[in-house]
């Protein structure tokens, strides 16, 4: 279970790490300035297992990994939009940074309520209000990539070979 962190519709990567802060690969670094424009309360109030949940087109905007990987460092359990933007979803993936799409649930839930995500089923639940929504799970390879840890380690693991 995690709080929500509720954001609107095209936040974009420069909101996510502003530019200014987007210029260390250091995860503590990125995810201390993570959210500061809009949520500046973000860095210091997230807990392990809090949940991002936005409206459309998450992620627009440069390509910039920083994005997803200060959400990552954030602790951050699974950001759930209406949509993602391709570039940051992609980046996402390479990173292992859960990421769910869900109409409904990106409509409905409120800052600060509780969910209850399961990644492998795609269920959501809220706690708060006792509602239920169904997301695609992560796509099986998908999911192997998240547990790995990203991409790199996936690969990694598979002795250097990219195991569909």
């Amino acid at each position: 279970m995690g709080r929500v962190w509720k954001l609107g519709d095209n936040v974009n990567t420069d909101v996510i790490i502003a530019g200014r802060y987007n210029v260390t690969t250091d995860r503590a670094q990125l995810a201390k300035y993570c959210l500061c424009e809009v949520r500046p309360d973000f860095a210091e109030q997230v807990q392990p297992g809090d949940v991002v949940v936005a409206g459309h087109n998450f992620g627009c905007g440069s390509s910039r990994e920083g994005a997803p990987v200060a959400i990552q460092a954030s602790n951050v359990k699974v950001v759930i939009a209406r949509s993602f933007a391709r570039i940051f979803y992609r980046n996402a993936v390479n990173i292992g940074l859960p990421i769910l799409i869900c109409e409904e649930a990106g409509l409905s839930a409120e800052d600060g309520q509780e969910l209850d995500v399961d990644l492998e089923t795609g269920t959501i639940r809220n706690i708060t209000t006792g509602q239920t929504f169904q997301s695609e799970p992560l796509d099986p390879f998908v999911a192997r990539i998240v547990a790995a840890g990203g991409i790199i380690n996936y690969i990694a693991a598979q002795d250097g070979q990219l195991v569909y």
